[in-house]
This record gives structure tokens, C-alpha cells and sequence, in this order.
């Protein structure tokens, strides 16, 4: 006999719909799975063996087909367990065919039927609901993952005995209601504040901007000047995310296995700082199905690399595109995937390998060609891609040890929420909702740049040398300024701030 159940595969951050075709025969016993399974897949017949047995008892005899499609499609994890499971009670006529009807089944199965939690629900429940699907049958761990998406009943299973004493009509599985979560409200997130930090105040005002436009940003300086700490306050004055944004960033982290644990939308803004030794997969996503990588995990937050120049250079080239499109395309043999990574970049270094070039304290011990070299490693390309350049000199002791003199996090962040709702409003109807995401049609249609202004850009292209690029940059840190001030108009002081962030094409670093 045969059955047919439907259930859904994860391929980069979406989903498709799979179709489990069970065929039982009278035949000597054998038991394959077909549809280019991977190994986690072919192993389901061992799992799904054992608890049809410790649940229903008897597990059917004869020969025994399991066909995924689409057949040429690459199918991973351990999700299809469950339908296949119940595909073989369909089949051996100890379920009937109607009580999967209009239904999608998710789930990986424990030896004694207990059903277990799996990545990657709420791109699968998207692809249900596409599909016109009525249920979707998903284990307990990851129902609050699948009730995100409204116009879909969600059911959570417990377990195989559980389910099937419910699909023919024993007992019933109760709807979950789904819980009100709202967005983050950044109460008590962070142990420190920016007016924990001492001195610093061109780098505090060049975070606050960058948060306020989404701008990447680069510090120098020398060690010890505080640029790691003050990278990793950044989250704390970040504005929140639009109900958009949580639900791009809950898709990634479901894919990614990273949601257990968690109810509801991610409401804060991700923060990725990976390592310098990462692999290329690691940070821009791959493998022989692609996974999203960190510059996707960072998606609508912070990609926070330190020590930038110890990054192999291969890798950071690789950042180019994703800065440029805020997506990444990856294409294999076996698929072809796109993966939103519209994320800020925030780099730390030393002006030398050693770290006291032009310090005025301690003497640099480094030749001009180890500099040359150090700085090389980051690319004129990659340079122009990053909207603030500063330099974080030395701290005093008089700025250490002195009273607090910065704003706190939450009077900055008020200011940034403030220049992100400037945004929304202005990019209203489009899929733009910050200034460093503008194309140049739109920053030219935003800008309203005041004549004294444009004189002043003039005079900058020619004389520091600026690229498009650089010059589109700037002028969208300058609006972003000017909706920190609430001004609708670029004024030659918000041009002349926008300027001074801009440390390698000023001092010629490179």
C-alpha cells in the first residue's frame, strides 16, 4: 500500500514543501530511503523502527520505500522521522489516510517515541502556510517558534502514541494560544553604560551616529585605548527592531538551530563577534548545502570584528558584497541560496602591529615597511565601504580617574530612536529603513542639501580624493546627523562633522 504525507526541508533561510511517499510490499524486509537524503535522514529507519515498536507496538513487515520529493533536491536533518513514521502506519492500515489530510508534519523521534525539537520551524511554517496547508503538527519545543505565523492551526506533539491516539480520534491535542511578546526594551540588558566609559567623547559621538544611520564604523588606536569596550556597548543604544526586522532575524536563528530555548520573536539586536581565525564559510556562510554564516546572523544587528587586520585578507574581501547588497548569494552544486545580512560593521586596530605609531608616550618599534604591510591588509575597496573612520588615542589620567562626563546610554539611545522614527517616516512605503541603506536615487530625493554644504563637499572630493562610493557615504552620514539635530536640511556643520569621521582618507593611512 502506498501513503503519502507532507512535511517541509530547509534550503538556506527558506523552506520547501516535501512530499513522503511510503510504499509497503509484501517481499522479503528491507527498508530504503530515496531523494538524496543526507546521513541524518537515512538513519531516520532506525529511529522510526524503534518507536513505532516501544509505541504502536508492531512495526510492518515486507518491503519498505521512502521516496522525499522533489527526488533531486538535497534533504538534511533529522525533520522527516515523524512523517515517515506516520506514512508506515498509513501504509500498514493502522492510521486511516484521511487523518493526515491538509497537514504538515515536523519532528525528530527519540527510540521511545517522544518527539524532539528541530531547526528551522518558522521558514517551514511560512512554507505551509504558502502552500495552503490548514495544520501543522510540530514538536512542543518549537510551537511558540511556529505561532509567529498567523493562518495556520499549530499543534504540538508530545510524541508519536500521543499523536496517534489523537489522528484517529481518541484523544485531541489542544491548540496553543499563542503569548504576547513585545520588543525589546533593553531594561537591564547591559552590564555596563557609556558613561562608564571615561573620556572617549568623538568616539562615544561617532557610535551614537553610527547607530542612528546604520553606518559601519572603524576604530584606531593605540592598545588599551578602549575600543573593544567601547564596540560591545553599542547594543545599548541601538534603537529596537520593526516587527519586520524580529521576523527576518527569528528566521536566520531558526534555521540556524539557535532559537531553543526562546519564545517569540528575537527582539534584541544580534551582536557577532567572531574570532580572527574564522573560516570563510564561518563568516560569509557555505558548506556543500550553504548555512547562513555571522554577516547573516548579524542580520538587522552588529558584526563586531576585532583586531581587524588579523583577519585573513581573503575572508574580509569577502565582505565587499554583503556591505554593498546587505545580502549573500552562495551557489553550489547542490543549491543556490541567498541570505539577508544588511548588518553594521564595526572594526578595531592598531595604527601598527606593534600599536604605538604616532603615540605620543611610547615609542613605536615597527619599520615603515612592517606598517605598510599591517595596513594593507585592509583594502582601498573595503575602506571606502566603511562610513566612519576615527581615531581612539590614549586615555589620560586625569580622564580616568576623573568624574563621569558622558550621557547615558539610555538619553543617547532616546536620540537614536528619535533619528530612526525621522527615517521610517521618510522612507515610508519602501523596503529602506535607515539612512545608510539608501540608493542614490533616494539620497538624492532625501538629502536637501544647503548650498553651503555642497560647497564644502566640493572641496572635500577634490582635495581628499574621494570616490563615489566615499562621497554617497558621507553625505548619508551627514543626513544621518542631521536627523540626530532634527533638521530636514543638510547644514555645512553636519557636512564638516561627517568629514571629520573620515580619519584614512584625511591622513592617508593607507
Amino acid at each position: 500500500m502506498l501513503a503519502k504525507v507532507f512535511s517541509t526541508a530547509v534550503l538556506g533561510v527558506d523552506a520547501f514543501l516535501v512530499e513522503v511517499e511510503v510504499d509497503l510490499t509484501p517481499a522479503l524486509p528491507s527498508f530504503e530511503v530515496v531523494g538524496l537524503p543526507d546521513a541524518a535522514v537515512r538513519e531516520a529507519k532506525e529511529r522510526v523502527r524503534a518507536a513505532i515498536k516501544n509505541t504502536e507496538g508492531e512495526f510492518p513487515r515486507g518491503r519498505i520505500t521512502v521516496n522525499l520529493a522533489p527526488a533531486d533536491w538535497r534533504k538534511e536533518g533529522a525533520g522527516f522521522d515523524l512523517p515517515i513514521a506516520l506514512g508506515l502506519l498509513v501504509a500498514n492500515e493502522q492510521l486511516p489516510p484521511e487523518a493526515i489530510e491538509n497537514s504538515i508534519f515536523l519532528g525528530e523521534l527519540s527510540l521511545d517515541g517522544s518527539v524532539r525539537p528541530i531547526p528551522g520551524v518558522l521558514p517551514m511554517t511560512i512554507a505551509a502556510k504558502k502552500h495552503g496547508f490548514k495544520r501543522l503538527f510540530v514538536p512542543l519545543a518549537n510551537v511558540y517558534e511556529a505561532l509567529l505565523v498567523k493562518g495556520i492551526d499549530v499543534i504540538g506533539v508530545p510524541g508519536l502514541s500521543q499523536l496517534c491516539q489523537a489522528l484517529r480520534g481518541e484523544i485531541s491535542l489542544p491548540l496553543p494560544h499563542p503569548q504576547q511578546h513585545g520588543q525589546n526594551s533593553h531594561q537591564g540588558a547591559f552590564e555596563l553604560d557609556l558613561s562608564d566609559i571615561r573620556g572617549q567623547k568623538m568616539a562615544k559621538r561617532a557610535l551614537e551616529v553610527a547607530a542612528a544611520g546604520n553606518h559601519n564604523l572603524l576604530m584606531v588606536g593605540p592598545p588599551g585605548s578602549g575600543k573593544t569596550l567601547l564596540a560591545r556597548q553599542l547594543p545599548s543604544i541601538l534603537p529596537s527592531m520593526t516587527d519586520n526586522e524580529a521576523l527576518e532575524v527569528t528566521k536566520i536563528y531558526s534555521v540556524s538551530g539557535m532559537l531553543h530555548g526562546r519564545e517569540g520573536l528575537v527582539s534584541d539586536r544580534p551582536f557577532c563577534a567572531p574570532h580572527h581565525s574564522i573560516s570563510y564559510a564561518g563568516l560569509i556562510g557555505g558548506g556543500r548545502v550553504p548555512r547562513p554564516g555571522q554577516v547573516s546572523l548579524a542580520h538587522n544587528g552588529v558584526l563586531f570584528l576585532d583586531e581587524l587586520p588579523e583577519f585573513p585578507r581573503r575572508v574580509l574581501e569577502q565582505l565587499r558584497q554583503p556591505l554593498e547588497d546587505g545580502a549573500v548569494h552562495i551557489s553550489r552544486a547542490q543549491a543556490s541560496i541567498t541570505s539577508p545580512s544588511r548588518f553594521m560593521l564595526v572594526g578595531a586596530m592598531n595604527p601598527c602591529p606593534c600599536g604605538f605609531n604616532n603615540d605620543p608616550t611610547r615609542e613605536c618599534t615597527c619599520s615603515e615597511t612592517e606598517i605598510r604591510r599591517y595596513l594593507s591588509r585592509l583594502s582601498g575597496p573595503l575602506l571606502d565601504r566603511i562610513d566612519l573612520q576615527i581615531n581612539v588615542p590614549r586615555l589620560e589620567y586625569e580622564e580616568m580617574t576623573g568624574q563621569k562626563d558622558g550621557e547615558s546610554s539610555t538619553l543617547i539611545r532616546q536620540r537614536v530612536e528619535a533619528a530612526r522614527q525621522r527615517q521610517l517616516r521618510r522612507f515610508k512605503g519602501s523596503n529602506i529603513t535607515c539612512n545608510a541603506a539608501m540608493n542614490t536615487r533616494v539620497l538624492r530625493d532625501s538629502l536637501h542639501l544647503h548650498p553651503a554644504g555642497e560647497q564644502m563637499m566640493q572641496m572635500a572630493f577634490h582635495r581628499l580624493h574621494l570616490s563615489a562610493r566615499a562621497y554617497e557615504r558621507i553625505l548619508k552620514v551627514a543626513r544621518t546627523i542631521a536627523d540626530l539635530a532634527g533638521n530636514d536640511q543638510v547644514l555645512s556643520q553636519h557636512v564638516a562633522e561627517a568629514l571629520s569621521y573620515r580619519a584614512y582618507d584625511r591622513q592617508g593611512l593607507r
